[in-house]
């Protein structure tokens, strides 16, 4: 692994260690050391270097949330009165579990959720209770997910 400016190049045994653990975190050390042919030791400093680079930002359990019935995915479209509001509001979606993502964004919105509910009485009340009575939020444009199709992350 090399720095070019601000830019961190991998080489090709970083790219096989990263899609072994993209594939399945929980994959043990040794045997990705034996796939790419290298010690465990040395797989473990490369981790700590792909750790301190940045690289590996974080290693998590992924829910399925259908299984716990939260079957209402949606994205909404957040208009503010005012620019200046931003840091505000998104304090304030911040307090709510169901948003799972928040973007500041080009375009019309200010700002786009990503948000899980039960059902769409569940997504109504968010809306309504909760959401727009954030101060300095005008409107929204809710958009409801009827299927993810595409799931992953960048291909190394």
């Amino acid at each position: 692994m090399k720095r070019i400016d601000q830019q961190v190049i991998i080489d090709g045994i970083d790219k096989q260690l990263l899609r072994a653990l993209m594939e399945d975190a929980r994959r043990p050390i040794l045997e990705i050391s034996r796939s790419v042919g290298i010690s465990g030791a040395a797989i473990h400093q490369r981790l700590r270097k792909l750790e301190s680079a940045g690289i590996i930002a974080s290693s998590n359990l992924k829910v399925n949330p259908k299984i716990l019935g939260y079957t209402t995915m949606a994205f909404i479209g957040i208009y503010l009165d005012k620019a200046m509001r931003n840091p505000e509001a998104v304090n304030k979606l911040k307090e709510i579990p169901e948003v799972l993502e928040c973007h500041y964004t080009t375009g019309n919105w200010s700002v786009l959720i990503k948000v899980i509910c039960k059902d769409n009485e569940h997504l109504m009340s968010l809306l309504n209770k909760e959401i727009q009575s954030i101060e300095g939020i005008s409107r929204t444009e809710t958009f409801i997910s009827l299927e993810q199709q595409i799931d992953r992350q960048i291909a190394l």
